[in-house]
C-alpha cells in the first residue's frame, strides 16, 4: 500500500473499532468530541472525492508541501468549526456516523487507488498532480488519527511508517527538522500545537520553539 492508502485505511479501521461510548469522549482537536472529529473526516472524504473528479488542464501551482498554508491558531469563531458539532450531534446513533464514514471513506479510498498519479486536479484555487494531492493528505490522516486516539488508550494507533512520512512532510513545511530524539508522534503533536513541549523538549527545540505551533490550513 502507498502511504495515502495505508494511513487512510488504518484511520477508517480505528473508527470502525470504536465502541459507541467512545464517540462522546474528547478528541485531540480542541473543543471537539470524537464524534465531531469523525464527522469532520466524513467531510474530508467528500473533499477527496470532489477533488479527484475536478480535473485541471494548467500546470501545477502547488505540490504536497505547498498545498498547506500556515495559518493562525483557531479562535473558535470559524462558522465551520461551529457547524461540525451540530452536524455530528444530528446523527444521534454513533452507528449512523460510523456507517457514513465507512461508506464515503471507502469510496474515497477506492477513487484514490484508481486515479492516475500524474493527472492534474484543482482544489482551493490550486492545481496539483493527483500524486501530490494524495501525498499531502497523509499528514492530515496521521494528525487526525493521533487526534482520534488522544484520550482512547486502547484504540489502534497510526502505522509507524505513515507517522514517519507525516513528520517529514511537517518538517518540510516548517523548513526545519525536529530533534532526532523526538518520536514521530511527539514531533507531530508538539509541532502542530496539539500538546505543549516539556521544559526539556523546549530546550532541545532551541530556536524552533519560538516558531511553534505550525497550524495547517
Amino acid at each position: 500500500m502507498n502511504p495515502f492508502s495505508r494511513s487512510w485505511t488504518a484511520l477508517l479501521a480505528a473508527v470502525a473499532g470504536l465502541p459507541d461510548e467512545d464517540f462522546e469522549r474528547p478528541s485531540g482537536c480542541r473543543g471537539w468530541l470524537v464524534r465531531d472529529l469523525v464527522c469532520h473526516l466524513v467531510i474530508d472524504a467528500q473533499d477527496v472525492l470532489i477533488t479527484l473528479v475536478t480535473p485541471a488542464d494548467t500546470e501545477p501551482t502547488a505540490d504536497a508541501v505547498t498545498y498547506w498554508n500556515l495559518v493562525d491558531p483557531p479562535t473558535g469563531e470559524d462558522p465551520l468549526d461551529a457547524l461540525i458539532p451540530r452536524l455530528a450531534a444530528a446523527y444521534g446513533d454513533p452507528a449512523l456516523l460510523r456507517f457514513h464514514l465507512d461508506d464515503v471513506g471507502s469510496a474515497a479510498g477506492r477513487a484514490a487507488g484508481l486515479a492516475d498519479p500524474a493527472a492534474r486536479v484543482s482544489t482551493q484555487d490550486k492545481v496539483l498532480t493527483v500524486g501530490d494531492y494524495l501525498s499531502a493528505y497523509v499528514l492530515e490522516w496521521a494528525l487526525h488519527h493521533l487526534d482520534l486516539i488522544a484520550h482512547l488508550p486502547s484504540a489502534a494507533e497510526p502505522p509507524a511508517d505513515t507517522l514517519a512520512v507525516a513528520r517529514t512532510a511537517l518538517e518540510r513545511i516548517a523548513g526545519a527538522a525536529f530533534p532526532a530524539a523526538f518520536s514521530d508522534a511527539d514531533a507531530l503533536l508538539i509541532g502542530t500545537g496539539r500538546r505543549a513541549p516539556t521544559a526539556g523538549e523546549r530546550t532541545a527545540l532551541g530556536d524552533l520553539a519560538g516558531r511553534l505551533p505550525f497550524v495547517l490550513g
